[in-house]
């Protein structure tokens, strides 16, 4: 496969199982140097043995964990050139009236400020340097139609926030040269979404995300910075061949037409 990324050092948040893990996986499979964060200290240091890495256990809702784990990551395998914000919570599932206030805003402290604090934490360097690249991961959830489960209540408007934050921090962050995506990787079969969907939901075969990490950690799609993008029903190389429509038309992105 192309877009060798030998050298390169990534950090993938929620890298210890799931969509995280096989992103880790793709990106270590390319030559990149992969740190993994994740709160298991079994899994992540699985996980990280497994790609030839560094482990890193630490909550990203913590600022004082991110922080640390950003400099370790630095300090074994060098600047950060790509962060893949992938850690995430679902909710409880409850109706919102059986749940407390604590357990409805958890979900915001690690999917939306978990995500802020991530990016923020590596954004000082990759500026200084002119160069970086930043993948979240959102979800459907955020626009689709309102449904019920671990994977609806706070998780959805959490990851709202999210995409749009992500969007504001693509126009801002371009000008000093960094890229920053938002993609959905589908439904893709995970703890998490296993609970919400039948064993006969139409699950995205989970290797699709990672390869689409994989492109735009290349910088082959860089003109696509801010836009949603999805790794099942978006054909990369396409949006690629279509950047001028897709920017002139604003395209790929979540909007209220009337």
């Amino acid at each position: 496969m192309a877009d060798d990324l030998f050298g390169r050092v990534a950090l993938v948040t929620g890298g210890g199982r799931g969509i995280g893990l096989n992103a880790a996986r793709e990106l270590a499979a390319a030559g990149a140097r992969v740190a993994v964060n994740g709160r298991s200290r079994d899994q992540v240091e699985a996980a990280a043995r497994e790609v030839g890495g560094v482990a890193l256990v630490g909550d990203i809702s913590r600022e004082e964990d991110v922080a640390r784990m950003v400099a370790e990551t630095e300090r074994e395998l060098g600047p950060i050139d790509l962060l893949v914000a992938n850690a995430g919570i679902g909710g409880t599932g409850a109706p919102l009236l059986e749940q407390s206030p604590a357990e409805w805003w958890h979900v915001f402290e690690v999917n939306v400020l978990g995500t802020y604090l991530c990016c923020r934490a590596v954004l000082t360097g990759m500026v200084e340097r002119g160069q970086g690249r930043i993948v979240i991961v959102g979800s459907g959830a955020s626009y689709l139609p309102v449904g019920t489960g671990a994977v609806a209540d706070s998780y959805a408007p959490s990851k709202a926030a999210v995409g749009r934050f992500a969007e504001y921090l693509a126009a801002e962050m371009g000008p000093h040269g960094v890229n920053v995506f938002l993609i959905s990787p589908g439904l893709v079969d995970t703890a998490m979404t296993s609970a919400s969907f039948g064993s006969d939901a139409p699950w995205t075969p989970p290797e699709l995300a990672p390869r689409l990490i994989r492109v735009l950690a290349s910088g082959r799609a860089d003109r696509l910075r801010g836009r949603y993008l999805h790794a099942e029903h978006d054909d990369i190389e396409r949006l690629i061949a279509r950047a001028d429509e897709i920017e002139r038309e604003d395209l790929n992105a979540i909007r209220l037409r009337r």
